[in-house]
């Protein structure tokens, strides 16, 4: 009986074609993806505006530098006045503090510290913001004492010397505070202001008195802004999901200082009474930690 050969029929998908066709959907879905537009990030939206001062601003203090020889060499005879009041040709105010108030999801802090840095025998920048539990760098690049004082009326309060330059102090923030002074103990005129808030909602106006928040939760927040003359104002902003809302804030100049931003010092040197006891730190000290 003769044998029967059996010929497998080809259904025109071996493994290979299988294989090009696998890749080929994938490619599909790949460009499908990458044509589609990219969601928003859920939840969160973005505030930005414009802190304007409509009035003349005031002419600000001149720096008596000369009232220790160091900062004036440090200068190089250079005439410096205070920066109270920036205010740009259109209007726009510099360092202006604006946060959102209320409460919201714990955000844990920056890694990354903010630094303060003493140079010239003034402070650079003259405001910040920063989070509770990030790191706060108190540099000092001058050849010089200074003596940074934190003046809370809560607990991130400090006091220490840095006595040469390159010295750092460091020290963690601890509770909320707007805004939280910072002053030298040998030099009156150096002033300084921490804005310390529980989340990361905040920022400070640039030279033409613009700012810009990120990643806010959606829905309607208190937005606040503080001026070190004068003092806070405040909006109700509704914030959308994946969209910009634009807030502007104007000072007409009649404001009056916050309690913690009035007052002032005698700008020349003071030189440390006795009993008064100046805190030097090596090279890197830390604080709070």
């Amino acid at each position: 009986m003769p044998l029967r050969r059996t010929i497998p029929v080809s259904t025109g998908y071996g493994p290979s074609r299988r294989a090009r066709l696998g890749r080929g959907a994938l490619a599909l879905a790949i460009s499908f993806l990458a044509a589609a537009p990219a969601p928003a990030q859920q939840g969160v939206g973005t505030i930005e505006g414009v802190v304007r001062l409509t009035a003349v601003p005031p002419p600000n203090r001149l720096i008596p530098m000369g009232a220790d020889p160091n900062c004036l060499a440090i200068n190089a005879g250079r005439r410096v006045s205070q920066e109270t009041v920036l205010r740009a040709p259109d209007g726009g105010l510099a360092n202006v503090f604006v946060n959102l108030r209320g409460s919201f999801p714990e955000v844990p802090p920056p890694a990354t510290p903010v630094v303060i840095d003493q140079r010239g025998c003034t402070y650079h920048p003259r405001i910040a913001g920063v989070q509770v539990g990030q790191i706060l760098h108190v540099k000092n690049s001058d050849m010089t004492l200074h003596n940074v004082h934190g003046l809370t009326k809560k607990d991130n309060g400090f006091d220490t010397g840095q006595p040469t330059a390159g010295q750092i102090f460091k020290y963690r923030l601890k509770s909320e505070e707007v805004m939280l002074r910072l002053f030298c103990g040998v030099h009156t005129w150096m002033t300084g202001f921490l804005g310390v808030v529980r989340h990361p909602y905040f920022g400070v106006t640039s030279s033409t008195g613009a700012f810009k928040i990120s990643s806010v939760p959606a829905g309607k927040h208190t937005i606040e802004t503080w001026h070190e003359r004068y003092g806070p104002l405040t909006q109700v902003v509704d914030v959308t999901p994946g969209a910009t809302v634009t807030v502007d804030f104007t000072y007409s100049g009649d404001e009056k200082p916050s309690a913690s931003g009035a007052g002032g010092s005698v700008e020349g040197l003071m030189v440390p009474p006795a009993g008064m006891t100046l805190h030097p730190v090596s090279a890197s000290r830390d604080h709070g930690r």
